[in-house]
């Protein structure tokens, strides 16, 4: 069997594939919302539950999730995940209310909370350390790939063949991916089409892994991942807010129909993989070329992403819906870039063997801080108003960057498993 030059490129493609499967699955009910309050009679404060039965499930399911990505590996757990997902979205077409469509949306949580774990992991055993960045931007760059890709093809399929169609036939495509990812992924030293040379220059670039299995006791020891669960419990409700709340919005407070808004609702998240990609690409450019130690790279790049989290709060000083979306746009550039660079730090200050882990347990922290934000929109949205909720945004990224570089700004990188706790 031949060698296939830079196959880590490869798998990282079909990582990527992997994470804008799950952004579309994930997304098709926040562009369905403005509809799907119409035809199952939701409230504003429903569909917020709604919402949060992902989340709060998704939530404490991704510490699970990461604790066996590490304990199994990356091939047989996301494979089993995309089955259940892909069924799960599918599921959704069945919903008679919004109690059974939060049912479906918990289902969808536990088997997706997988993906982000997963992808850390890969990027991490599949990648030496300086190119971990620029991995982990074009894995993330998939939830902002699916984001966009969403809404034209979920308003075509629910306007030609109904909405039900538009969660069955993206629920299909996790089913197809599933069989794809366990036939051709394999960790490195498994995989027969891998050369020695590219084995050797990732595992040549990597950290030295002391510890042999994931040490739950030995990660909330350490001050460092106190400041990335903090960090993730603030940054993760603009992301949320965007996937699931921009459509409602939009077509409730700025007047668009579902129609019009298909047509602007991709920059966002076109935004949002530029972000992705220039954290990645600028990190490494900020150690290499102009000498910063690795860790605090990426906390440079985290903190530029905060500052231009000021789009969403912006908006309530716009009157045009276009600009507003371009406020989204800036908001959707700047989180996203901080949320890659986020992984990579995971990456780069635990040992292999806790790398889905520790991200599933930040994780949990994160979607728990989306969970509260959205039931706070679903009870305030009508009585405050969206833009002061938007605002706040900024502010929450501010802190989680402060937040950083107080915990891990100093941090060299993993800490064997003997060393004391820091």
């Amino acid at each position: 069997m031949r060698y296939i030059s830079g196959l880590r490129w490869r798998i990282l493609a079909l990582m990527l594939v992997g994470t804008i499967i799950v952004y579309v699955d994930r997304n098709v009910l926040g562009v369905l919302a403005p509809i799907l309050k119409k035809e199952l009679n939701f409230t504003t404060e429903q569909y917020s539950y709604v919402v949060s039965s992902f989340q709060i499930v998704y939530s404490f399911s991704q510490p699970v999730a990461g604790y066996l990505t590490d304990l199994i590996g990356p091939r047989i757990g996301y494979a089993v995940a995309a089955l259940v997902w892909g069924t799960a979205c599918a599921l959704h077409a069945f919903s008679t209310g919004w109690v059974s469509m939060a049912g479906f949306r918990a289902m969808l949580g536990v088997s997706e909370a997988v993906a982000i774990p997963t992808g850390t992991k890969t990027s991490t055993i599949w990648f030496p350390s300086a190119e971990r960045s620029i991995a982990t931007g074009w894995f993330n760059s998939g939830s902002s790939l699916g984001a966009a890709i969403t809404p034209p093809l979920v308003v075509w399929l629910s306007t030609a063949y109904g909405w039900q169609s538009a969660f069955i036939m993206t629920g299909g495509l996790a089913v197809v991916f599933s069989v794809l990812w366990f036939s051709l992924y394999r960790d490195p030293q498994n995989h027969p089409r891998l050369s020695p040379e590219e084995f050797n220059l990732i595992e040549g670039g990597q950290e030295k892994v002391v510890a042999e299995k994931p040490a739950l006791k030995k990660i909330f020891a350490q001050k460092r991942f106190i400041g990335l669960i903090i960090a993730r419990f603030l940054t993760e409700p603009a992301w949320q807010t965007f996937a699931f709340w921009i459509p409602l919005y939009m077509v409730s407070v700025r007047g668009m129909d579902i129609k019009q808004f298909a047509l602007f609702a991709w920059l966002p998240f076109v935004a949002s993989d530029l972000g992705c990609l220039v954290g990645g690409y600028l990190a490494p450019f900020l150690h290499k070329r102009l000498g910063m130690a690795l860790v605090p790279s990426r906390l440079t790049v985290i903190t530029i992403g905060a500052f231009c989290m000021v789009g969403p709060a912006l908006i309530s000083f716009v009157v045009n819906p276009i600009v507003a979306i371009l406020c989204f746009s800036l908001g959707g550039f700047a989180h996203q870039m901080l949320s890659s660079m986020m992984y990579a730090v995971v990456g780069d200050v635990f040992e292999k063997p806790e790398i889905g882990t520790a991200t599933g347990i930040a994780g949990m922290f994160g979607y728990l801080g989306g969970a509260i934000f959205t039931l706070a929109l679903g009870q305030l949205a009508n009585t405050v108003g969206y833009e002061p909720l938007f605002a706040m945004l900024f502010l929450f990224d501010l802190i989680a960057a402060a937040v950083l570089w107080i915990f891990i700004g100093r941090s060299p990188g993993p800490i064997p498993a003997a060393a004391p706790a820091v």
